[in-house]
């Protein structure tokens, strides 16, 4: 049975050792942290496209149990005016919809979903360097430690070490403009139904949220900022950026715990994915940032997609070959579509004003359903 090692316990990495047994490929995580990702994050968006491709694994009705379906989107400008309404990702035959889900618990079930099915992830294994001598491919851990298999398949996030060795001009993640934060506030005043985001295009930052069914309210902020330019208090900065918006945006903030300042990150076009027997996959080959709300979904993409070519192929490179040819196009488009977001949200005072005009106009001929098919309707299967 052919072997592959899976660098990193991320989303990417347990989905893709779950799609890899599905074809007879033996899989073993290496996770560069000495434990799991609990706690790690806020939450995040996973589209219907995304729970299509678990289900393809039979892995979706467990990441929906912890999860809040999230089927629309409404958006608004910081002056109070709403601008339109879109579909966040197309309902399934099933029923099913896209959800927002904390980034903790997806990392959780997906992970003891693999281990349920007896995929080993040994912890402390930070990858140094790897030596792909023709007949395998042997990984070198800092710890002092070896493992060799017959794959390498890299899916250690937007910072990748791998992608690095691999091809040490890959070009690095450039910064977005913006710093992200999230949290969740129990008791709110915020309106809001079930299963709507609100997103508010404020006058200096971005904000949205959603109202659970059990009425807490899920939020989170795009500030733009240069990168390193830290505040001495990063609530008392958000609280600032919102107060003069035409909600609650900055009561709600003041009210809540806010979590960790993070940097929004994406790839630019990433010449080489793969080398020999060693594979970048998920943001590691092509890290979106989470405007467009596809980064998780097409990771799981990448694991079918993977499996499949490497089920149906002579070799790995043929099936390397064919998993680049399929993908790179489709993340590349979404790369590009969801930066433009970015863009949007970091406008100045001018970027502003034409924003709040034309967005309306831009929504309204979105509004259609088949116009985001082409990112919702994408079929990855066995």
């Amino acid at each position: 049975m052919m072997k592959a090692l899976i660098i990193g316990c991320g989303i990417a990495g347990p989905v893709t050792a779950m799609a890899l047994r599905e074809v007879g490929v033996e899989a073993e995580i290496f996770e560069a942290y000495g434990q799991s990702a609990e706690n790690v994050g806020s939450f995040l968006n996973l589209a219907s496209n995304g729970l299509a491709a678990l289900r393809t694994l039979g892995a979706h009705r467990t990441v929906l149990e912890p999860a809040i379906p999230t089927p629309r989107m409404v958006m608004w400008s910081g002056s109070g005016k709403r601008l339109g309404e879109v579909a966040n990702g197309l309902r399934l035959d099933d029923g099913t919809v896209s959800h927002t889900v904390l980034r903790s618990d997806l990392y959780r079930t997906v992970r003891d979903e693999a281990a349920r099915r007896g995929i080993q992830v040994t912890y402390g294994k930070r990858l140094v360097s790897y030596d792909d001598h023709g007949g395998g491919v042997t990984a070198r851990f800092e710890d002092g430690t070896e493992a060799t298999g017959d794959l390498l398949i890299a899916c250690d996030g937007v910072h990748s070490h791998t992608r690095s060795i691999l091809d040490p001009q890959a070009p690095a993640p450039r910064y977005s403009g913006l710093y992200s934060f999230g949290g969740i506030v129990k008791d709110t005043s915020l309106p809001g139904e079930p299963g709507v985001y609100n997103m508010v295009f404020g006058k200096r930052a971005f904000f949205g949220y959603t109202v659970a069914d059990s009425g807490e309210t899920w939020w989170f902020a795009n500030l733009p900022r240069r990168l390193g330019d830290v505040p001495e208090s990063w609530k008392a900065e958000l609280v600032r950026a919102f107060e003069d918006d035409a909600n609650s945006s900055a009561q709600l903030v003041s009210r809540s715990e806010v979590g960790p300042a993070l940097p929004i990150h994406d790839l630019p076009p990433v010449p080489v994915w793969h080398r020999g027997r060693v594979l970048l996959l998920g943001d590691a080959a092509h890290a979106t940032s989470p405007s467009s709300g596809q980064g998780a979904s097409l990771a799981v993409e990448d694991a079918v997609a993977l499996a499949r070519c490497l089920r149906d192929s002579a070799d790995h490179r043929e099936a390397f070959g064919r998993f680049e040819a399929e993908r790179r196009p489709r993340v590349e488009r979404v790369v590009a579509y969801s930066r433009t977001i970015s863009n949007s949200k970091a406008a100045g005072p001018v970027g502003r004003v034409f924003r709040d005009l034309m967005l309306p106009l831009f929504l309204k001929k979105s509004a259609s359903q088949e116009s985001l098919a082409w990112m919702y309707r994408y079929q990855a299967s066995l």
